[in-house]
């Protein structure tokens, strides 16, 4: 992995990292100043980017040249909201917005469909694009569900897709996480859908809804590549494992320090290994103790070690969100960064950190190219 590289999403811009002479180093930054909430690179090349302004809104990005030069690219709108229509959160009984808030997820169509595009938003709308982003169309049939209604917001004010997996087998099926709306899947690429989550449990739901799939809050979804009938998900009560594409799911109540986290990633070639990063759960969101770690478990969460070496072990309070653990092609390099604007990269699954940089913004997301 010579020409190995990370692009990394912060609140101040974007920058690529480059393994050299076997050290990784920065190597680049973009954007300085924009905040880079996620980035897709593309089967062509191309990096896209989504840029949260604020009050000026959402922007994407493209740069066909990685990361010296960008063009402003469409970015996916809602339709207008009916008169007649009323859409409020069930909890907090405010308007739902029909406006980008954030776009929270960025996926390609699956091998088979370079020109395809994912985008999930807040407050839980879905995009898709055909032509790369050049255009966007608003799926419908899954902000018509009725049972969206049921969705209700989490640690964002509003609902939102963070999760889009599509099936290497099959790009017609598709799985979306939303917190907190559960798992969604539609195998006919978003003509219909349908809530699954069978066996998923919200701690923060009164006792008789705890197991209502519609409000579940799965933090992060992902499938292995190989044995795509295994799905995790980190979820905001705890870790959770499918063997059947995501109908059923089991609970892992154990897992080291802590089963509460963002990110989880699986290795792309065995589907009972997979990596979290736990934290103090709620209104704490640091890690347990101070003391930043890995789990891995490598049996299907029978049982989890949990990897120090080269992570601070004392007065760290580093906070790693939903995109920004990530794993390679290969299922050898590991990466994430923190809220604290900290990198670490792993070579050998995790069994050992390097310290990349303590210098960065806040970190947003962390993508191999």
């Amino acid at each position: 992995m010579a020409d190995a590289r990370l692009v990394i999403g912060t609140r101040k811009g974007l920058f690529i990292v480059a393994r050299n002479n076997g050290d990784w180093i920065v190597e680049h930054a973009a954007l300085l100043g924009e905040p880079v909430t996620l980035v897709l690179p593309q089967s062509d090349g191309g990096l896209l980017v989504a840029v949260e302004h604020g009050h000026f809104g959402v922007k994407l990005k493209r740069s066909n040249d990685g990361g010296q030069t960008w063009e402003e690219r469409p970015t996916p709108k809602y339709p207008e909201k009916p008169d007649d229509v009323e859409d409020l959160d069930p909890v907090r009984h405010e308007p739902i917005p029909w406006d980008v808030k954030t776009v929270w997820a960025l996926e390609s169509g699956g091998p088979d469909n370079a020109d395809e595009l994912w985008c999930g938003t807040i407050p839980g709308g879905l995009f898709h694009s055909v032509d790369g982003g050049d255009s966007w169309s608003f799926v419908d049939s899954l902000w018509s569900h009725p049972d969206r209604k049921c969705w209700v917001g989490g640690g964002a004010d509003y609902p939102g897709i963070h999760s889009v997996v599509v099936d290497p087998r099959n790009s017609d099926v598709i799985r979306i996480g939303v917190s907190c709306g559960g798992v969604w899947i539609s195998e006919d690429r978003g003509a219909t859908w349908r809530c699954y989550g069978e066996g998923m449990r919200a701690a923060y739901m009164p006792p008789d809804q705890a197991y209502d799939m519609r409000t579940q809050d799965p933090h992060c979804l992902v499938q292995c590549r190989t044995s795509p009938e295994r799905l995790w998900v980190q979820h905001h009560n705890g870790i959770f494992r499918s063997d059947d594409c995501g109908l059923h799911w089991t609970e892992i109540e154990e897992a080291g320090p802590s089963t509460f986290g963002f990110g989880v990633v699986v290795d792309p070639s065995d589907p009972d290994t997979a990596w979290f990063i736990p934290a103090v759960r709620d209104d704490e969101r640091y890690p347990v103790d101070g003391k930043l770690v890995v789990t891995r478990t490598s049996d299907g969460g029978q049982s989890f070690e949990t990897l120090t070496k080269g992570l601070p072990q004392e007065h760290a309070y580093d906070l790693v969100f939903r995109h920004a653990l990530a794993i390679d092609e290969q299922g050898e390099t590991l990466a994430f960064g923190s809220s604290t604007g900290n990198l670490w990269i792993s070579d050998d699954r995790g069994d050992s950190w390097s310290h990349v940089s303590s210098s960065l913004p806040p970190i947003y997301c962390v993508r191999f190219v």
